[in-house]
């Protein structure tokens, strides 16, 4: 009798946690607040955290204590989730990331530079899930693995001021979910070889 396979037969390209905000004023129509936190803990770049957003209160750039490893998230796989984020003309901010709270209460990822502070906080959360994509799935190349945590409530602060917008449902596979998910264990696949 043959064993199970217990091994993934992909290669990853990165493992960490990428836990996003998106706010809307008209359910998800337009997302005037988007924003991508990352913490690698390996990834051929390195480890390190990055941070993408759009907002209406902040021009469009990145935060990251590894250039590196930001850059190489813009072109491996930023480039499959939100373009915009892919641009390698963004500047990159030098930054610090720590995280508050836990994913029982109330989560918190406070990125300070020398000029900003932004403050991602999601609460409210909803029954945890495992979003299970092999690569070539959706047309995509690479594939991921990673355990959502929805929220019903989220807020970005920047400079301690709320964005606006409202994190709206979205439904993934079948199971409820938002727009604000906290996105963790979170491993990127591609094809062996």
């Amino acid at each position: 009798m043959a064993e199970p396979r217990m091994v993934d037969p992909h290669d990853p390209v990165m493992t960490g946690e990428n836990s996003f905000v998106r706010l809307s004023n008209d359910g998800g129509t337009t997302m005037p607040e988007r924003v991508s936190h990352w913490r690698v803990l390996w990834s051929p770049a390195g480890q390190g955290h990055a941070l993408f957003i759009e907002s209406s209160l902040l021009k469009n750039r990145i935060y990251s204590d590894n250039a590196g490893v930001a850059r190489y998230l813009q072109r491996t796989i930023e480039t499959l989730l939100h373009k915009p984020f892919a641009d390698e003309s963004l500047p990159i901010v030098d930054a610090r990331f720590e995280r508050s709270g836990n994913s029982l209460s109330t989560v918190e990822e406070r990125i300070v530079s020398s000029k900003d502070e932004i403050i991602l906080t999601w609460w409210d959360f909803m029954a945890p899930f495992v979003l299970t994509m092999p690569p070539g799935m959706m047309n995509r190349p690479l594939g991921v693995y990673s355990t959502f945590i929805p929220a019903r409530s989220a807020q970005l602060s920047v400079n301690g001021q709320a964005a606006p917008g409202k994190v709206f449902p979205q439904e993934r596979g079948g199971r409820p979910s938002s727009s604000c998910v906290l996105a963790w264990s979170e491993t990127w696949t591609r094809p062996r070889g």
